[in-house]
């Protein structure tokens, strides 16, 4: 863990300590957890499902390889939209060029529709899985139901629902318990890396990266911290630097709690389609669906309904979390007015981008786009934006005319640009392999 300085320079020392007393964990966690929830998206799924599938419990490990990689880029992206009082987008309007912000944006916004209609697709055919009937009719009910929660609800309610369906994550921790794990094994492959250098151990990696480091997820938390100071009537901290202690202390606990519970949830998945596809025989999953669907003769129904209802209960977290970062991203282009604190006629344009990319999403499943070249389209546009867009994220972290007094420590700026490194050469084997 990096250390915070409780105090600043030239700040009166921050009162760290009885803040966290005085709140429970629980109520402190919020944007954190559930960007780390929504990682697991059915996309994520998917993935997960097919390295347990293919490799066994051997490549288990890789999630606790990205989890201090993909707290730290988060916990950035969360340090400056609480730090400045602005997105990710808007901080790149404000203080770089045009050129750069179009391309992020729209870069940002291409990848967000085709993983939408990636896992609302995902979540039409669990619930086919489940109850029979029209998936694609499902896909498009699924849209409409996340539009009319994000734009009808209240702020306050809608946060709220978000942090509680993260709980639905928890039927991967009980499809493991039905599908009688060699802990013995599977603990030893998680804690003790092993790698074959070969193409298909080497995508597996990228595909890993690629899932758990996802730009959506930068401009989601990022954007939360600045609803929740809205919501709370508090100033940004570059303005109020003696209020910095106990938020950031709060945005760490926050976060790591928030990628902690993904990289387990996803350990989890990996074990169970280890314990159960891989141990009969089954090394080949292209889609979360597929791999539900797999369980049933395997695992038995139990597991197989489990498996499907996370699907629903995950997408139904992840596809507000897509439609909304991409929405703010959109509008802070244009300076419309954003947030989901805001009622939709005071907004119409943001809630008007959410309805389209998530419709437009939807609709991808009525043409002949293969799902699985969806999502890998999907992962090219994120592998070209992640890298040059979290090197963008440190450079502005690192600014004091942006963040003031309180740009990065030294240890996070070391561990931000080790993160950026990896993804980058994540992002070239991408390319090469």
């Amino acid at each position: 863990m990096i250390d915070i300085p409780a105090s600043l320079p030239n700040a009166a020392p921050a009162p760290i300590g009885p803040p966290l007393k005085r709140a429970s964990v629980l109520k402190s966690l919020g944007p954190g957890l559930v960007t780390g929830a929504a990682d697991d998206d059915p996309s994520g799924i998917a993935t997960y499902s097919q390295i347990g599938a293919q490799f066994g419990y051997g490549l288990a490990w890789t999630m606790l390889f990205s989890f201090p990689l993909m707290s730290v880029i988060q916990e950035i992206s969360a340090r400056i939209g609480c730090v400045t009082g602005f997105g990710i987008a808007q901080n790149l309007r404000r203080h770089y060029s045009p050129w750069l912000l179009r391309a992020v944006v729209l870069l940002l916004l291409v990848a967000n529709v085709i993983n939408l209609g990636a896992d609302l697709g995902a979540m039409g055919a669990a619930l086919g899985l489940l109850i029979g009937g029209p998936t694609l009719l499902y896909a498009v009910l699924f849209g409409v139901v996340c539009i009319l929660l994000e734009t009808m609800m209240s702020y306050a309610r809608y946060a709220a629902i978000l942090k509680w369906t993260t709980l639905s994550l928890f039927a991967y921790v009980a499809v493991v318990f039905a599908s009688h794990v060699p802990w013995g094994q599977a603990l030893a492959s998680t804690f003790i890396p092993t790698f074959t250098f070969d193409k298909s151990h080497a995508m597996a990696m990228v595909a890993v990266l690629g899932t758990t480091i996802s730009p959506y997820l930068f401009f989601w938390q990022s954007a939360q911290e600045v609803e929740e100071q809205r919501r709370r009537h508090a100033k940004a901290l570059c303005i109020t630097p003696r209020d910095a202690g106990p938020e950031l202390v709060r945005i760490r606990i926050d976060t790591i709690i928030g990628m902690g519970f993904s990289n387990l949830i996803a350990i989890f998945i990996i074990f169970a389609t280890a314990a159960t596809l891989n141990a009969s025989g089954v090394t080949d999953i292209q889609t979360s669906s597929q791999a539900a669907e797999a369980l049933r003769p395997v695992a038995g129904e139990f597991a197989f309904a489990l498996f499907a209802a996370g699907i629903i209960g995950t997408g139904m977290l992840a596809v507000p979390v897509l439609a909304g970062s991409a929405a703010y991203a959109v509008a802070e282009v244009f300076r419309w007015p954003e947030g989901l604190d805001r009622r939709p006629k005071e907004a119409k344009a943001f809630y008007g981008t959410i309805a389209a990319a998530t419709m437009l999403g939807a609709a991808l499943n009525f043409t002949s786009l293969d799902p699985i070249k969806a999502l890998y389209w999907s992962a090219v546009v994120n592998g070209v934006l992640a890298a040059p867009l979290m090197a963008v994220m440190m450079v502005i972290a690192v600014n004091p005319r942006i963040m003031g007094r309180l740009t990065l420590p030294r240890s996070m700026i070391v561990a931000g640009w080790l993160a950026t490194a990896v993804m980058a050469l994540v992002t070239i084997a991408f390319f090469t392999i």
